[in-house]
């Protein structure tokens, strides 16, 4: 019998995925508690939790009001059970719209996603924000476009 695929070398070091049971707001607590790095990064490290890419990463964080830059070792144990509740709220609506379509992108029925017509914050940046109306802003965070409102991000 083969072994377990969690045992392969490049799987091995792979965090739970949001939606495990074992991905729970202790574990993402105890996974963050040294991390200074910011939140958004550590959301988005493939050994902390895997599956969570920039996109869905800002997108969760602005529906947790959370701002990205926070470090993650000063988010709240109950902020950080809030955030996984955005997280996987995130990407069930997501995969029910067809994912997000970028440039090309179509599923594998050649349909294009339409979840990127609902973005809170993703790609708007200068525009209103969908709740409070403030400017949306954006700045480049471990290499990547990282969009959070200024007023409903603290």
């Amino acid at each position: 019998m083969p072994p377990p695929a969690d045992a392969h070398p490049l799987l091995a070091s792979l965090g739970p995925e949001p939606f495990d049971p074992a991905c729970d707001a202790q574990y993402l607590r105890a996974a963050t508690r040294r991390r200074t790095a910011a939140i958004k990064l550590a959301l988005m490290d493939n050994r902390l939790i895997v599956g969570i890419g920039n996109i869905y990463a800002n997108e969760s964080l602005f529906r947790a009001g959370i701002r990205p830059t926070t470090p993650a070792n000063r988010v709240s144990g109950i902020r950080l059970g809030l955030l996984l509740a955005q997280v996987q709220a995130t990407l069930t609506e997501a995969i029910a719209k067809g994912g997000s379509t970028l440039r090309d992108y179509v599923d594998s029925r050649g349909e294009p996603g339409y979840f990127q017509l609902d973005y809170y914050v993703y790609g708007r940046e200068g525009l209103p924000c969908r709740v409070c109306g403030t400017a949306i802003k954006s700045i480049r965070l471990g290499g990547r476009a990282t969009s959070y409102c200024p007023r409903c991000q603290r």
